[in-house]
């Protein structure tokens, strides 16, 4: 995808989720146009790990309000969550994939990177599309009109 249809993209989500108002804090809007702009200047990794942050911090300001739960782990945080199935099952499998970026085993095993780099720049961009969808899908579950 180009950078203006990555910018077209977000915005047909805008368009397709937000029928109302919906409040975030100075964090979460921070890290949501960092993750936004990462991922329409092609900075894919870059965009899933400040999406994934900013729904996070989403989390804690939206749907916590104690310090216990502020301090629980972002799987505790999407379970825990009222969040349909199917965003819950987005959510986890975004945790997931950048917890495989985030904590490599062994970066020694780096043949099939250092061989096929294509491959795992395709299977990255199409996870930050999936990170940007699933951030706004986050944001936009409470809405008021």
């Amino acid at each position: 995808m180009t950078e203006e249809e990555k910018r077209s993209y977000i915005l047909e989500l805008d368009e397709k989720l937000l029928k109302g108002g919906i409040i975030l804090s100075e964090w979460t809007t921070f890290l949501a146009k960092d993750a936004e702009e990462a991922f329409c200047l092609g900075a894919n990794l870059a965009s899933i790990l400040a999406a994934q942050a900013a729904i996070e911090s989403h989390l804690r300001f939206e749907h916590y309000d104690s310090d216990e739960k502020k301090n629980s782990a972002f799987h505790e945080l999407i379970e825990n969550s009222d969040f349909p199935e199917q965003l819950k099952n987005d959510l986890h499998l975004l945790r997931r994939y950048r917890n495989k970026w985030v904590h490599v085993k062994d970066p020694n095993e780096d043949l099939n990177l250092l061989e096929k780099p294509s491959l795992f720049e395709e299977e990255i961009e199409a996870m930050a599309k999936h990170a940007m969808r699933v951030m706004l899908g986050v944001f936009y579950q409470k809405q008021f009109v």
